[in-house]
């Protein structure tokens, strides 16, 4: 996992937490031709995605989401990585289900400046088998978000993501932008005790760092969420801990080195019904149960 902080101790020594390094942008597919070209496509791409939405966590990043039938009433949603829970990382099988919260998060606005903070009331789902995610519920609500602080939640994908696709990792915790492409799909990664379906594999730009854990993964075109930021092979060994290895169909493992990677998120709005509920019951949910 991009764990809390891990890989990133470095950093906060230079930068203190919360500060972050220059944002980087990067171009994706084949190159253009000459420095000017370059520079207007990645003038392009800081345009279509920014902070607006995401949080900073004590160790992790998040975003304040929604799904399409989210309404404003409702209390809102910080999605962020199953490993990046207060309460450590879940065993393998284990769910964390409506537990009681009073973690806070720092608000971003689009430039990335904290614009206040919010606070959960529970954690509403967690887990860390076959996908690594948390979703928050807070004790504010979207309409008020947005009355405070100007700030709209992010709209989760209810599709799956597409190899090729433009996306841009926005870390709250870094307020650092990681401009890529999705490379392709993992039927099975592993890492340590962990195994994760259908994960995203990212192309190379995308070199995320400790403390990205959790961030949104953002469709360029659509600005919707398809994924969450959670892992990389760091240092090349073999499904351990920190280096992830892809297993496909047949049992055939292979490791790259400096690849990183996101769990998809279509999945998680069939969980959610009327007032932003979770409820794994509902037709078409997916998510492991407790």
């Amino acid at each position: 996992m991009k764990k809390p902080l891990v890989g990133a101790l470095f950093a906060v020594l230079l930068f203190g937490a919360g500060i972050a390094p220059a944002t980087a942008a990067t171009s994706h597919g084949a190159a253009p031709a000459g420095h000017a070209a370059v520079k207007a496509e990645k003038e392009i791409r800081a345009k279509a995605v920014n902070f607006a939405g995401t949080v900073a966590l004590s160790n992790c990043s998040g975003s304040v989401v929604r799904t399409p039938s989210s309404q404003p009433g409702d209390p809102a949603l910080v999605l962020s990585n199953g490993h990046c829970l207060e309460t450590g990382f879940p065993a393998p099988g284990a769910v964390v289900f409506n537990r009681s919260s009073t973690r806070s998060f720092t608000l971003l606005n689009a430039s990335g400046s904290g614009v206040g903070t919010v606070r959960a009331s529970k954690i509403a789902y967690g887990t860390m088998t076959d996908t690594d995610i948390s979703v928050y519920q807070l004790t504010s609500t979207y309409a008020q978000i947005e009355s405070r602080y100007g700030i709209k939640a992010l709209e989760l994908s209810t599709t799956h993501p597409v190899a090729g696709t433009a996306i841009t990792v926005a870390s709250g915790y870094w307020k650092r932008l990681y401009s890529c492409n999705v490379d392709g799909f993992v039927y099975r990664l592993k890492e340590g005790n962990w195994t994760w379906k259908d994960s995203v594999r990212y192309t190379s730009a995308c070199q995320t760092i400790g403390g990205t854990s959790g961030s949104p993964v953002i469709d360029d075109a659509t600005g919707k969420v398809v994924a969450v930021n959670n892992t990389g092979n760091e240092d090349g060994q073999r499904c351990t801990d920190n280096n992830p290895c892809e297993v496909d169909e047949s049992g055939q493992v292979t490791v790259r080195q400096g690849i990183n990677y996101a769990q998809e998120t279509y999945g998680i709005a069939a969980c959610i019904g009327t007032g932003n509920v979770f409820d794994l019951n509902r037709a078409g949910c997916t998510l492991p149960k407790p």
